[in-house]
C-alpha cells in the first residue's frame, strides 16, 4: 500500500490522524509550509528539518514553467531534485491559472494560458496537469480543477462546478493509466538486520553511514546509477524544541507517546515504516478536490459527487479569495459532513494562526497557506500576544525577543530592536529570521492542537484562541 490514513483521536469533530506516503509519515491535523519553486523562501531545508516540517507543498504551474517537468523528472523527482527526503504535496496548477485572468481562455478540453514569465502559450488539461504531478513526482498530488471567481452569480458556479467533476474523473483516468511512471516508482531502498542500505536495480547495495558520507560529499552512489537514499529513512531524529503557541506574491496585504511531545514525526525502521521504506512499487496518492463557491447547496451537491470517486483523500478548494471569513468556515461546514470520515480532508490556501484552529474544529486536517512566509517578508511577525510588525519605530530599543512565549531560535537569540534595524536596512537576513519565527508559530500551534486532540482537551485549548484581528498592544 503507497498511502494510509488512519485516526487516531478524535474530540468532537477535531481528529489528530496519521498518513503514510512512501516518503515518510505525516501526523495530523498539518500545516503545509509552502515551496512555490521548490524552496520556501528565504529559508533552507536543513532549517525547515529543525523547525519539525513534516510535508512541503509545491506549485506544479512555477514548476513546470521553471526549471521544466521533464528537468525534474530526469534528476529524480522533486525531493531529490531539492535535497528534501520527506513528503511532498503538489497542487494541480489550477489556481494559478484561474489568478492568471487576462492570459487565460477555458474550454471543456483545458486552460490555454501564457506565461507570466515570457509570454509563452501554453495548455494544461486534466491529464496533462496529472502528467507535470507525476513527473515531478510528490507523495500528494491534486486533480485538475476550475477555481471560481469571486463574486460570481450562481450559474457560473455551477457551471464551473461541473467542469470540475468532470476534469476530476479525466485526471483519474489518466493516473490509473500512469501512476507507474512516477520517477522513484523502481527505485528500491532495502532494511536488513537493523540496517539501511539503498540498493541499486542492478542488485548492489551500501550501507546506511556509508549513504550519509557520500551523500553529504556529493559522491555518486552507484556507477551509473544515482540512486539517492531517504534520510529520513536512514534512521529517525527527533525535531526541534517546541515553541510556544496560491503563489508567494510579494504583496504585503496580505506525539501520542509521551516520550514525544513536542517533537516532529520522524521516519523509523519500525513495522509501519519498514514496508514505506522501499519505492518500488509504490505510486502516489491524488486527491480530488470540492468546489461550488459561496452557495451551501452547490458546496455539498459537489462533495457527494466528488466522493463518488474513490481517492484516497479530498480537498476543498475556490475559498479564501476574497470571500468574508464568516462565508468561508459556512462552506467549510457545508462541504466537510459529505466527506468520508476515513480519508484526510484538506482545505486549500488557509489561514492565519487562529483561523487554522478554528478550522481543526470543523473537522480538517491539513492545511497550506503562504502567509507565514509572506508576511515576514513585509515584517508582520505572529506571536502570542497578537500580531506584531516589526518595523514600527517603537521596536527600536526593545531589547525583548519577538514573543517571550515562543521557543524558536531566532526568539532565543535576537531582539526586536536587532530584528527592527534588519528590516529597515533592507537586509535579507531579516526575512530569513523572520519566516523561521513565523512558521515555528505556525508549526507549533499544530504541535500544540493536535496534543490537545489526544488529550481530550481540544474545547478548552479552543476557547483560550485569540481573536484574528489582535494585534501586539
Amino acid at each position: 500500500m503507497s498511502f494510509r490514513f488512519e485516526i487516531e483521536a478524535t474530540d468532537g469533530k477535531a481528529r489528530a490522524g496519521r498518513m503514510v506516503t512512501p516518503h515518510g509519515v505525516v501526523e495530523t491535523p498539518v500545516f503545509m509550509p509552502v515551496g512555490t519553486l521548490g524552496t520556501v523562501k528565504a529559508v533552507p531545508q536543513d532549517v525547515l528539518e529543525e523547525l519539525g516540517v513534516q510535508i512541503l507543498l509545491n506549485n506544479t504551474y512555477h514548476l513546470y514553467l521553471r526549471p521544466g517537468v521533464e528537468m525534474v523528472r530526469s534528476l529524480g523527482g522533486v525531493q531529490r531534485f531539492m535535497a528534501w527526503d520527506k513528503p511532498i504535496l503538489t497542487d494541480s496548477g489550477g489556481f494559478q491559472v484561474f489568478s492568471l485572468s487576462e492570459l487565460r481562455k477555458m474550454t471543456e478540453e483545458g486552460v490555454v494560458f501564457r506565461s507570466h514569465l515570457d509570454g509563452s502559450s501554453h495548455m494544461f488539461t486534466p491529464e496533462s496537469s496529472i502528467a507535470a504531478q507525476i513527473g515531478l513526482g510528490a507523495d500528494i498530488i491534486m486533480a485538475f480543477d476550475e477555481c471560481t471567481e469571486h463574486p460570481a452569480e450562481r450559474e457560473r458556479v455551477r457551471e464551473s462546478m461541473e467542469m470540475t467533476l468532470r476534469w476530476l474523473k479525466r485526471s483519474r483516468d489518466h493516473f490509473e493509466r500512469h501512476k507507474e511512471e512516477v520517477p522513484w516508482f523502481d527505485r528500491k531502498l532495502s532494511v536488513a538486520s537493523g540496517q539501511l542500505s539503498v540498493k541499486s536495480t542492478s542488485g548492489n547495495a551500501h550501507p546506511a553511514h556509508e549513504v550519509q558520507e557520500r551523500r553529504l560529499a556529493g559522491t555518486p552512489f552507484f556507477a551509473g546509477d544515482d540512486t539517492t537514499p531517504s534520510l529520513s529513512q536512514q534512521q529517525g531524529k527527533g525535531g526541534p524544541p517546541t515553541a510556544s503557541v496560491g503563489h508567494e506574491s510579494d504583496d504585503p496585504t496580505l506525539s501520542p507517546k509521551e516520550g514525544d511531545k513536542g517533537r516532529a514525526p520522524t521516519s523509523s525502521l519500525g513495522q509501519d515504516d519498514a514496508e514505506h521504506s522501499n519505492f518500488s512499487g509504490q505510486t502516489q496518492a491524488l486527491f480530488g478536490i470540492v468546489q461550488g463557491g459561496i452557495y451551501p447547496d452547490l458546496r455539498r451537491e459537489s462533495a457527494e459527487q466528488t466522493v463518488e470517486v474513490d481517492l484516497p483523500g479530498y480537498a476543498i478548494g475556490g475559498l479564501s479569495v476574497g470571500e468574508p471569513r464568516d462565508v468561508t468556515y459556512e462552506m467549510v461546514d457545508a462541504a466537510i459532513s459529505y466527506l468520508p470520515e476515513n480519508k484526510p480532508r484538506y482545505l486549500m490556501g488557509v489561514g492565519t494562526p487562529e483561523e487554522i484552529v478554528h478550522y481543526v474544529g470543523q473537522g480538517v486536517d491539513m492545511m497550506d497557506c503562504v502567509l507565514p512566509t509572506r508576511a515576514a517578508r513585509h515584517g508582520l511577525l505572529f506571536t502570542s500576544e497578537g500580531k506584531l510588525t516589526i518595523k514600527n519605530s517603537r521596536f527600536a530599543r526593545d531589547e525583548g525577543p519577538i514573543d517571550p512565549q515562543c521557543g524558536c531560535k531566532v526568539c532565543g537569540r535576537y531582539s526586536r530592536a536587532y530584528l527592527r534595524h534588519l528590516y529597515a536596512s533592507n537586509e535579507l537576513l531579516a526575512q530569513t529570521l523572520n519566516t523561521v519565527h513565523n512558521l515555528a508559530y505556525y508549526l507549533d500551534t499544530m504541535r500544540r492542537v493536535r496534543q490537545a486532540i489526544l488529550l481530550g482537551e481540544f474545547a478548552t485549548f479552543l476557547t483560550g484562541v485569540k481573536p484574528p484581528h489582535l494585534s501586539v498592544p
